[in-house]
C-alpha cells in the first residue's frame, strides 16, 4: 500500500544528500540516503550531493573520501555534477569549506533585510542570562539578545555573527507529519550565523546552500523538524520566493534511546562491508528500521 504523502510529492523535485565528514557513515546515514533517493526516484526527481563541512575543527578529508567510497559501494549515484566536482579534490561549489564567498554575500543580503550584529556571548553567559534552571527538559535555549545593542564589530576575534528573525509564526506542511506551526524567534531567539571561531553554522549554511543549489525538497530526520521554521524565515530574508517542501523521516535509535550515533555504538558502513554485509542487506535494514515503504524501493 502506497503512503498517503506520496500523492503530495512535488513532481521532479530537486533534493540532496548532505553528510558531514566528521566521521564515517553508519546505518543512520544510510536511512537518510534510502529516504532521499527512494522519494526522489518515486517522484522523478534529482538527488544532489553536498559535503557539509562547516565545522572545520571536526571535519576530515579522509572521511569525505570514505563517504564517496561508501556511496559507490551502496550503488547510490548522485545526479548532475555534484559528485564529479568533488571527486578530484580541490575547491568545489558542493563543499561548504570552499564557499566562504557565497556565505559572505548572503550576510550582505541579510544586512539589507534585518539586523545583523556581532555576538561574543559564551555558553556560560547564555545559560546565566536565560536562567537555564527554569528550562524544561529538552527545551531549546532561547538567546535573549544580550549583544544586540553592544555594537561589536563583525569578524573581530572572538566575535560571532547573529541575525534578528521576524517575530512571525511559520506554518508549513510536512509531508509525513502534517501541518506544523513554529515561532522561531521564540524558540531560538536571534539566530547564530557564524560562531566565535569563524565556523558558519549549520542553520545558516544549509539555508544558503539549498537556495543556491535550487533544492525544492528536503528529506531529513525527525530530529531536525524543530529547525525548519527558522530556515524558512531565513530563506525568505535571503530572497527565496517559495520554501522547499519538507519530509522528516523516522530515525534509527541506539541502545540508549537516543538517535543512533558513533558514540552510541553505531557500526561504520566500512566495518559492515568488511564483515561481509552486502549493499542490499544494509539498504533493506535501514529501510525496515525507519518504516520506509519498501514498495517504493529500488534496491
Amino acid at each position: 500500500m502506497e503512503p498517503s504523502w506520496l500523492d503530495q510529492l512535488p513532481r521532479a523535485p530537486v533534493t540532496r544528500f548532505a553528510p558531514s565528514p566528521t566521521g564515517e557513515l553508519h546505518l543512520g546515514h544510510v536511512a537518510n540516503a534510502v529516504w532521499t533517493w527512494g522519494v526522489a526516484r518515486a517522484a522523478g526527481g534529482t538527488v544532489l550531493f553536498r559535503i557539509e563541512d562547516h565545522d572545520r575543527g571536526r571535519s576530515r578529508p579522509q572521511h569525505e573520501a570514505q563517504i564517496l567510497a561508501d556511496l559507490a559501494w551502496l550503488g547510490l549515484e548522485p545526479d548532475g555534477e555534484s559528485r564529479s566536482l568533488l571527486t578530484p579534490g580541490g575547491p568545489s561549489p558542493w563543499r561548504q569549506s570552499d564557499c566562504d564567498a557565497d556565505y559572505r554575500r548572503a550576510i550582505s543580503d541579510l544586512r539589507r533585510a534585518t539586523t545583523v550584529y556581532g555576538c561574543s556571548c559564551s555558553r556560560a553567559r547564555i545559560a546565566r542570562d536565560t536562567d537555564m534552571g527554569q528550562q524544561a527538559p529538552g527545551q531549546e535555549i532561547r538567546y535573549p539578545g544580550s549583544c544586540r545593542e553592544r555594537g561589536l564589530p563583525l569578524g573581530a576575534p572572538g566575535v560571532g555573527t547573529r541575525a534578528v528573525l521576524p517575530d512571525d509564526a511559520v506554518a508549513f506542511a510536512d509531508l509525513r507529519l502534517g501541518t506544523q506551526l513554529q515561532r522561531p524567534a521564540h524558540q531560538s531567539g536571534d539566530l547564530m550565523l557564524r560562531d566565535a571561531v569563524g565556523n558558519w553554522t549549520y542553520q545558516f549554511a544549509v539555508t544558503v546552500d539549498d537556495l543556491r543549489h535550487g533544492v525544492t525538497l528536503v528529506v531529513r530526520g525527525e530530529d531536525l523538524l524543530e529547525s525548519t521554521g527558522r530556515q524558512i524565515l531565513l530563506g525568505q530574508l535571503l530572497g527565496r520566493e517559495a520554501p522547499a517542501t519538507f519530509l522528516h523521516h523516522p530515525l534509527i535509535m541506539g541502545d540508549s534511546g537516543a538517535k543512533l550515533s558513533k558514540r552510541d555504538g553505531a557500526v561504520s558502513l566500512r566495518s559492515l562491508r568488511q564483515g561481509g554485509a552486502t549493499p542490499t542487506q544494509v539498504l533493506r535494514e535501514a529501510a525496515e528500521r525507519t518504516q520506509f515503504p519498501v514498495e517504493l524501493g529500488w534496491f
